[in-house]
């Protein structure tokens, strides 16, 4: 989460965050296959927003930049403003997958037509179901999304309506990580073959679950800011079912 945009103080320089993030990737000693990332690429959804966002987003290093859309990006419109910069070679909403290094990738929205938790919808649904059909069941599977494909927190709407069945669909497959946003903090479990991660952000942090009314920015101690704001690197070994996970601090 980028949330370009925002102005407040739990992070008076969400873009300058952005780009500590962006020269942080820039400064591995490798070349990423990918960058993901899980949504709020924008605070408002405003067309000089998702322009920022793409011009920075074509300073990292890497071949391929994927991007799912957050509810911010979709506050007036249902995502067509989204869509229209990064929507690209996708389906319906702004759904879609790839093979990229010997690794399936779906990127799945669950943003729109939300009651009080994310909703994925008959549509995507069906698409989850066919595009796994075929693959050998030791193909690694990544899912990304916005929101959290499990009942995170449902009181604040951490979680999403009919993910059960989304997943119902991977259960076959011996290893599915789940990657999210939208938490804006580092939290992670198991169920069978499906591991969440849920990623922190470039932004700023939020509650964790139940503490206060609700999930509204933290202002941290001068100084502190970056220590809860960071990147994920993601890796896979050929040969391996597992992905190994490393989190870096802004």
């Amino acid at each position: 989460m980028t949330c370009i945009g925002f102005h407040g103080p739990a992070n008076p320089d969400v873009a300058g965050s952005f780009a500590r993030a962006i020269d942080q990737i820039n400064s591995l000693d490798y070349i990423p296959d990918f960058v993901i990332h899980t949504g709020d690429l924008t605070h408002l959804s405003t067309p000089a927003q998702f322009d920022q966002v793409k011009q920075m987003t074509r300073d990292i290093k890497t071949p391929h930049v994927f991007t799912v859309p957050g509810e911010h990006d979709s506050v007036d419109d249902a995502g067509q403003k989204y869509r229209s910069v990064f929507g690209a070679d996708t389906r319906g909403d702004g759904w879609y997958s790839f093979d990229l290094a010997g690794v399936h990738v779906i990127g799945l929205v669950n943003t729109l037509n939300m009651k009080k938790l994310g909703h994925l919808g008959a549509d995507q649904l069906d698409f989850v179901k066919k595009d796994v059909a075929a693959l050998s069941s030791d193909t690694p599977i990544v899912v990304f999304s916005h929101i959290p494909l499990f009942a995170m927190y449902p009181e604040w709407g951490w979680g999403t309506d009919d993910a059960t069945e989304a997943l119902s669909h991977l259960r076959r497959l011996s290893s599915v990580t789940c990657l999210n946003g939208h938490v804006h903090q580092l939290f992670s479990k198991t169920e069978g073959n499906v591991t969440f991660y849920s990623g922190t952000t470039t932004a700023y942090p939020l509650p964790r679950p139940g503490e206060g009314p609700a999930p509204k920015p933290l202002t941290l101690p001068a100084g502190r800011l970056h220590d809860a704001l960071g990147i994920r690197e993601v890796s896979y070994t050929t040969g391996t079912t597992a992905l190994a996970l490393k989190e870096d601090r802004l």
